[in-house]
């Protein structure tokens, strides 16, 4: 029998792996130089990072999704029931202590156990005695006497904690329930880079739309221009006609213009949790080409950069979860030890249920040693096993991952940013070229083949521009979203 002593030396064991802080996340040397460039220390992002674009509307829809997005909620929803979870795994290795009470109405039977007592013989020892059960004066064939049975008392239990088991499982349950966490704040990230890449996709184009129809009312003056001079016999029918086609060129670009932006809105409302059209009102007002602002970054970034992401920090918690099931499924190898005992009251008569003489107890300690589970205990360690391995690759997974994203978010902004300031250049230029070759035909000094291919070009640099604009939006918000949403320095 274990001593108290031996108990106590054992209880301090602790059977399985400790799950090992991971080092740093710098980031490999394949990273590009621009990545390279950033990763000076320091700098600090809000969460709130879409508040750099100065944009109110996408101020407020941020808002709205992150309050009203049913995914977000679903994933709120999880992190309560992994708490209750925890709260029940916090009960393992305590004491159970329960009250209970009962009155019953019973009748022995001669033909089950009673007729080991020799029920249907008259004993002369109890001709003079009580017999609550009737037994001493029964026939072989009669039953024994109604009777009442009230009973009262509590029973506790208590498994010693050995092997640690109640400590690993009480770490597996608090792994999972900031798993749950985490989760819910990279989802929260995602949603947050989702609405702002939506909405940049329809600012654009609106952008395209407010262009389109730019060009059309300046084709429209063109046509004008061309049906006077083809009536007052200074043109030929070809430059109307002309006019005519690109006009009718314009007018099949507008609906897949509209098309897209409708589009953009109503899957904005859906990420809000709403119905289709339920942001129209809020997005009512078109931005132009120069209204979405194109903040920058700052100078320095942290040098754990993927440590920001709350989705390397959820596997991280998953990995830590798994190892400690493993030590769970050892300690069930062990012997375990349980203290029990029970103290009540048990009388025939209610009156005298609470004397103190009515009392019964049991207590003592109970050894219980698997010797044979038909494999089921190694194969429960091996799936444990199997399933910490899992869970390292996925963390591994996950941090490749985060590195390649924010590698090639790095690379995408950078060729934004070339690419609109080349993008930018053109668009000056091409509405010089054809504001010179409108007055110019006006003036009949050229051909309106010049003013089609110099309002050509206008519309192409200008449509050019405005995707540099949303794509340089969008790889920034990529690239918030692969940094994990914004972070903050570390403290002093």
């Amino acid at each position: 029998m274990l001593t108290p002593a031996l108990m106590l030396t054992v209880s301090g064991c602790t059977l399985g792996p400790d799950a090992a802080p991971h080092a740093a996340l710098t980031p490999p040397a394949a990273t590009n130089a621009s990545a390279q460039a950033m990763l000076r220390g320091g700098g600090a992002i809000s969460a709130a990072w879409w508040r750099t674009f100065g944009d109110p509307v996408l101020d407020r829809l941020e808002q709205h999704a992150l309050a009203g997005n049913l995914d977000l909620a679903e994933a709120s929803a999880r992190i309560e029931s992994a708490r209750a979870q925890y709260r029940i795994a916090g009960a393992a290795g305590l004491p159970r202590v329960q009250a209970g009470g009962s009155y019953q109405r019973e009748r022995a039977s001669p033909k089950g156990i009673l007729a080991l007592t020799g029920a249907g013989s008259p004993s002369p020892a109890a001709a003079g005695g009580t017999d609550p059960f009737g037994t001493t004066t029964l026939s072989p064939t009669d039953t024994s006497n109604d009777y009442d049975l009230f009973q009262a008392g509590f029973d506790a239990s208590w498994e010693l904690d050995l092997w640690g088991k109640a400590r690993r499982i009480r770490e597996a349950s608090r792994a999972d329930a900031q798993e749950a966490v985490l989760s819910r704040d990279a989802a929260r990230v995602s949603l947050s880079a989702e609405v702002a890449r939506i909405y940049m996709h329809l600012r654009g184009a609106e952008a395209r739309l407010a262009i389109l129809r730019d060009n059309r009312q300046t084709i429209l003056a063109g046509q004008h221009i061309a049906e006077r001079r083809l009536n007052s016999g200074a043109a030929t029918r070809f430059d109307a006609a002309t006019a005519g086609t690109q006009l009718a060129a314009i007018e099949a670009r507008l609906p897949l213009a509209e098309w897209d932006a409708a589009k953009a809105r109503n899957a904005l409302a859906m990420l809000a949790g709403l119905e289709p059209h339920g942001l129209d009102t809020m997005l009512a007002s078109p931005a132009g080409p120069g209204d979405t602002p194109q903040p920058g970054l700052p100078a320095g970034l942290p040098s754990d950069l993927a440590r920001q992401r709350p989705d390397i920090q959820a596997a991280e918690a998953a990995l830590h979860a798994a190892t400690a099931r493993i030590g769970v499924a050892r300690t069930d190898f062990y012997p375990s030890v349980s203290l029990s005992g029970s103290f009540g009251l048990q009388s025939l008569a209610l009156s005298d249920l609470p004397l103190w003489n009515a009392r019964q107890f049991v207590a003592g300690p109970v050894l219980s040693l698997p010797i044979f589970q038909g494999g089921r205990l190694t194969g429960r360690l091996e799936l444990a096993k199997a399933e910490q391995q899992v869970a390292a690759l996925r963390y591994r997974a996950t941090v490749l991952r985060a590195w390649h994203e924010i590698d090639d978010a790095l690379e995408a902004l950078r060729t934004a940013d070339i690419r609109l300031a080349a993008t930018s250049a053109g668009v000056e230029q091409s509405r010089i070229a054809a504001h010179v070759s409108e007055r110019r035909y006006g003036a009949g000094a050229t051909g309106y083949v010049a003013v089609l291919v110099a309002q050509q070009a206008r519309l192409d640099r200008e449509a050019e521009w405005i995707e540099a604009r949303t794509d340089r939006a969008v790889a920034l918000t990529a690239l918030y979203k692969a940094l994990g949403g914004g972070w903050t320095p570390p403290p002093a």
